[in-house]
């Protein structure tokens, strides 16, 4: 069963977001998979759809049911063009466009014994309870991992059985926990303390823990795993240290995650002992009663021979009268559940039960899909064992409100099964909606096939805007359902557009290409939202979606928002006058938003966002200002004497580097990216100790390396190190990228061609630190013979056709954008003994993005000194430093002369003056970065929003 198909190479590059959750062994064995589905009405579809997506071996689809009306209100892989054909072969087709790895095939005989052992995995959908019972008891009796799925209108019940004896490789999707080291004593127990802002509350006492990067005591480096004890003040017992080296410094303490053993009872037992967990004792008993229900709707359907009629209240009362002549549920085998079935809700249940919703089968399916990936992989704690969940507070509070058995009857329509559960009344007000979808993604691809579904916007006084401004690429193509291979470089809102009128002809969709910010207001203004009564954001930044939101508090408009990070889900609704205003969760503010102090991200780093942040502004420095600024010079004809020279200098030598003439091929490529390497990693943190001794005593005594600021060690350049070879075949190939050269992708013959390259010499590479701390390399004064070097310099790259700037895009696995990143990142952190992330811990940190400080519009522009005036006197900040994009406009240390060319400027005068560029015309914001007198060096503002 657990055999793979070893010739089967994993695409990296298409599943690469689900490789970096789940690793590739697991994603082996999902490629050797072999799963059954069941049952392929709307619930069906949506576990297989994600199956293959997700890039199981083999999908075997088992449903000979002719297809009927009131399937395609739920079910996207049908048409009207189906009727009365077979679901599951109706169905192969389009699920196997899906992914062409992935084998789908279709078994149109019964489920016998002798085919349950072909598999790894059973799902029946929407199963008739005899069945369930008699095939959850082969597979349980096989060893093969069962799943049964059902929905019934407003509710939704999912059942695993994995057996009595399934081990749980990996428990927790969380990745393990590692923190830097402080100080380790020597001792029995030896007292290992954290580094100060480690997350010392995650340890428990108990867990398993190993040790690398440690300098002196190098016994712990790898050791076999070792309990740890915490102690009240937040340090760790490692265990007997007496006999080790002394500890000199540095290294990680690392969690070592321990399998679990889940032991599952079969179908038939289960359903008299349904274990649920829950938040509260009425949850419980909530979910108890949810189950009853489901066994009573099974038992009428077996002495009825049909399911209760859509609002029937004679059909309800059957039920309810089947649930109460049920047998108790029970804790054990000997003690039942005291617990008074809730009869409103079993009522509910019934009247309701007649359809299929498109978002209820959604939700479920994603679920029981996710919970076969842990049935393959191993990876992650399964359900224990049910699941209910419901939706019925979708339905009007007031009875009288509620729909009629003959509003209810089905209508020869695509939208019967929905119809069924709401009426049909309800369906003419949804088809005249107008609503706005922003993002085009993942979430977005599966919320435009439920609109198209339910009918969202499908009369002509209806509609649908989806605004995407990306381009579709090839690791999309795993996630976002509505893409094919032939659709990558395409603009995602168009063929999304178009994917959405293939589910639902009669669905009135537009999309558009336009970003929705701040700069697109005269298109997404006062007219275009005059037309929208609601909103839907599938966004992938806070920043953006805390625009969208404003925008829909400034129109008073509803606000669905929704978002994913691994496998964990969100999404919430916003009404206006009802609901509390949208509000970027926790964590964002300590990862997107966070403004990280420029002085610690640049030389006194202590997380791993901080690194993350310095690399990418090392991307946007190397690959896109310089790019820009070398550009402006070749078509303006300019000199540096006539631009800001310190700062021009400050932001091309590192590009410039090694080489003194433009870079003619990929060797030379290699060596420029060699030669980085060497400065940001060995020199420059050498030279940064230069100035900062690891000895170095404060005035007051404390040793300067001390707290968060760790004393750095210089890299040595090991073309055996994956990370130092990643980084440079990803900084080689930006840089051949920029100057338009052939780029390679093999690490071998590069490993090869570093052996010959001469090493950089360091007295050609250029600085990149300053003693002051305060960004002196920027505002350094320097002599005219600096200038005509640079200028000699520049000549070689103002000559030939212009470089191109790169733009950072991080769903494109393909660019050595990321991999630059995250490189650079991890060398970083290296450099500091800083826990470095895991690829999929990278993928998961987001990029900062600071919030707004508006000068108050309408008032006459202002010159640089009226400017620094009105910050001092309407904020209290008395500038030390204010910069606009890689730009010094103003610093305190400027010479008298300097202060008194550049204050009288207007604002305006001084950016275009320092930047060579003009502004655009119709430009209504500049955003400055600033420092302040008298605040410590790690505090950082947010940017300033200057209006014009």
């Amino acid at each position: 069963m657990d055999a793979l198909d070893a010739s089967k190479l994993l695409d990296e590059e298409l599943y690469s977001r689900q490789l970096y959750v789940l690793g590739s062994p697991a994603m082996q064995r999902i490629q050797g998979a072999r799963v059954l589905v069941s049952g392929l009405q709307g619930l069906g579809a949506e576990v297989a759809k994600n199956l293959v997506l997700m890039g199981v071996g083999s999908l075997t689809l088992h449903d000979p049911h002719p297809t009927c009306w009131s399937d395609l209100a739920a079910q996207f892989l049908l048409s009207e063009q189906d009727l009365e054909r077979s679901r599951a072969e109706a169905s192969q087709e389009l699920l196997a466009q899906l992914n062409r790895a992935v084998q789908v095939v279709v078994h149109t005989g019964d489920i016998t014994e002798d085919l349950l052992l072909d598999f790894q995995v059973v799902v029946l959908t929407a199963a008739k309870l005899e069945e369930q019972l008699k095939v959850g008891t082969l597979c349980h009796k096989h060893g093969v991992c069962f799943l049964a799925a059902d929905t019934r209108g407003l509710v939704g019940q999912l059942f695993c059985d994995f057996g009595e004896d399934f081990t749980v490789q990996d428990p927790t999707e969380a990745e393990p926990l590692t923190a830097a080291i402080q100080h380790i004593s020597q001792g029995s127990p030896g007292i290992l303390t954290l580094r100060k802002g480690a997350n010392t509350h995650y340890f428990r006492d108990g867990d398993l823990v190993t040790f690398s990067g440690i300098e002196g005591m190098v016994e712990l480096n790898d050791c076999d795993p070792r309990s740890i004890h915490v102690r009240e003040d937040g340090s760790l017992e490692i265990g007997d240290t007496t006999t080790f080296s002394r500890y000199l410094r540095g290294g990680a303490i690392t969690e070592v995650k321990r399998p679990k053993t889940v032991r599952h009872k079969s179908l038939d037992t289960a359903l008299l002992q349904p274990h649920v967990v829950a938040q509260s004792s009425q949850e419980v008993h909530r979910a108890h009663c949810l189950h009853q229900a489901f066994c009573a709707l099974h038992k009428f359907q077996h002495l009825h021979g049909r399911p209760p009629q859509p609002w029937d209240p004679v059909d309800a009362e059957t039920v309810v009268g089947l649930a109460q002549d049920l047998e108790p549920l029970k804790w054990t085998e000997e003690e039942p559940l005291e617990q008074p079935l809730d009869e409103a809700l079993v009522r509910t249940v019934a009247l309701s039960s007649g359809g299929v919703l498109s978002p209820m089968v959604a939700m479920l399916g994603a679920v029981a899909a996710q919970e076969v990936l842990k049935a393959i992989s191993r990876k992650f704690m399964p359900l224990d064992q049910w699941l209910y969940f419901d939706a019925l507070d979708c339905l009007p509070e007031d009875g009288e409100l509620l729909p009629s058995p003959e509003d209810c009857a089905p209508r020869g329509s695509r939208y019967d099964g929905q119809i069924a559960v709401f009426g049909a009344g309800f369906q003419e007000k949804l088809s005249r909606q107008h609503y706005l979808l922003v993002g085009a993604g993942a979430i977005g691809c599966e919320l435009l096939k439920v609109f198209a579904l339910v009918g969202l916007g499908a009369r002509n006084s209806g509609g649908l805007t989806v605004v995407d401004m990306d381009h579709i690429e090839r690791s999309n193509l795993s996630r976002q359902f509505l893409f094919r291979s032939q659709d990558i470089g395409r603009p995602k809102a168009e063929v999304a557009a178009a994917a959405a009128r293939r589910l639902n002809p009669d669905l009135q969709v537009i999309p558009l290409t336009y970003p929705l910010d701040p700069t697109t207001e005269h298109i997404y203004g006062d007219n275009f939202f005059s037309h929208v009564d609601g909103v839907v954001a599938a966004l992938d930044s806070f920043q953006a979606r805390r625009y969208v939101a404003a925008r829909c508090t400034h129109y008073l408009k509803p606000l669905l928002e929704a978002g994913t990070l691994g496998t964990r889900g969100s999404a919430k609704v916003f009404m206006p006058h009802v609901t509390e205003a949208y509000r970027a969760p926790a964590s964002a503010a300590a990862s997107e938003d966070a403004p990280y102090p420029v002085c610690t991200v640049r030389h006194f780093p202590s997380t791993a966002e901080h690194t993350l942040q310095w690399a990418r502004d090392e991307f946007e420095g190397l690959f896109r200002l310089s790019a820009e600024t070398i550009n402006h010079h070749q078509q303006a004809h300019t000199s540096l004497a006539d631009m800001d020279g310190p700062q021009t200098l400050t932001l091309l030598k590192p590009v410039l580097g090694v080489l003194r003439v433009r870079p003619q091929n990929w060797q030379d490529c290699v060596a420029w990216a060699l030669g980085h390497w060497k400065l940001c990693f060995h020199y420059g943190i050498k030279q940064l100790l230069r100035h900062f001794p690891p000895n170095k005593v404060l005035e007051d005594g404390t040793p300067f390396w001390s707290g968060p600021k760790q004393c750095p060690q210089p890299l040595e350049f090991d073309t055996n190190q994956d990370m130092h070879l990643l980084y440079v075949l990803a900084a080689a190939n930006l840089y051949a990228q920029m100057h338009g050269l052939p780029g390679s992708q093999d690490s071998t013959a590069l490993r090869e061609l570093l052996k010959l390259l001469p090493q950089p010499d360091p007295q050609q590479m250029a600085p990149i630190f300053a003693s002051n701390l305060e960004l002196a390399s920027a505002s350094a004064e320097f002599g005219p013979e600096q200038l005509k070097e640079l200028n000699k310099a520049l000549e070689f790259w103002t000559v030939g056709p212009p470089l191109k700037p790169l733009m950072f895009e991080k769903d494109d696995d393909s660019n050595f954008h990321v991999d630059f990143v995250a490189a650079a990142a991890s060398l970083r952190c290296q450099n500091y003994g800083i826990p470095p992330v895991s690829r999929a811990q990278f993928h998961h940190l987001k990029w900062t993005c600071w919030d707004r400080l508006k000068v108050p519009a309408g008032q006459p522009e202002r010159t640089l000194e009226l400017l620094l005036a009105h910050l001092q006197e309407q904020h209290g900040l008395r500038v030390r430093m204010l910069l606009h994009g890689p730009a010094l406009l103003y610093s305190a240390g400027w010479s008298p002369e300097k202060q008194a060319q550049r204050l009288p400027l207007r604002v305006t005068e001084l950016v275009q003056q320092v930047t060579g560029q003009v502004l655009a015309p119709g430009l209504r914001v500049l955003v400055l970065e600033l420092s302040c007198e008298g605040e410590e060096e790690d505090t950082a503002f947010p940017p300033l929003h200057y209006e014009l």
